[in-house]
């Protein structure tokens, strides 16, 4: 565990150190494309590396580790935003974003999020109903009642129609998938690995940095 720890660390700070080579390495239409138009975010005064994931695929389930150590080791200005994708309207897929938005309601993300990604690829559960849900919630200290009253809510409904429209203005056919400050996506068929696309990311992110430092030191 502890090498596979160190490997993980090791591939995330070397993704976080881009440097000219990597601005002449990943070109746009190559290995990202621009987003046009741009995609609101919800987040305005920081640079956001959205995710686009679904706790029903299994490649998310795998890219989460990865993408949790590149959160903790990020420039300040820059986050880490976790959109659950919502294709068609297709009711499966509203339901687990409803899970992932109920978790971050009520401020039990940690450990939910990793618990729900448990539950279906480890324990094989099938959350394919509110009570199944529920029941995931309960086992790890949620109380039924408080779960019941945020994943009714319409600030959970309206929340998921966010996810929704956003999915669709990014354009998002896989996931997972990145988007740098609405401007950016990355995919894994681009980038060629989810290690690839963290890299990408990172540089994005370092670019997007640098043209609000260039617009500020114009204003002063």
């Amino acid at each position: 565990m502890m090498a596979i720890l160190r490997t993980v660390t090791i591939t995330v700070f070397a993704l976080l150190s881009m440097g000219v080579a990597a601005q002449a390495q990943y070109q746009e239409g190559v290995h990202y494309e621009l987003i046009e138009p741009k995609v609101h975010t919800g987040i305005s005064d920081q640079i956001v590396v959205t995710e686009f994931f679904s706790y029903g695929c299994g490649h998310c389930y795998n890219f989460e580790p990865l993408l949790e150590s590149f959160e903790t080791r990020l420039p300040e200005g820059v986050v880490v935003q976790r959109t659950p994708v919502v294709f068609n309207n297709n009711a499966g897929m509203k339901l687990l974003a409803k899970t992932y938005y109920t978790a971050q309601v009520l401020d039990v993300i940690d450990p939910m999020h990793g618990a729900v990604f448990n539950a279906v690829h480890r324990q094989r559960k099938r959350l394919a109903t509110p009570e199944a849900v529920r029941a995931v919630f309960v086992e790890n200290g949620v109380a039924s009642k408080d779960f019941d009253r945020a994943y009714g809510s319409f600030g959970i409904d309206s929340m998921v129609r966010q996810a929704a429209a956003r999915t669709q203005g990014a354009r998002i056919n896989g996931t997972p998938s990145l988007m740098v400050n609405g401007k950016y996506r990355i995919d894994t068929r681009q980038a060629g690995s989810q290690a690839n696309m963290l890299k990408i990311a990172a540089f994005l992110a370092d670019k997007e940095l640098a043209r609000l430092q260039r617009a500020a030191s114009a204003t002063d």
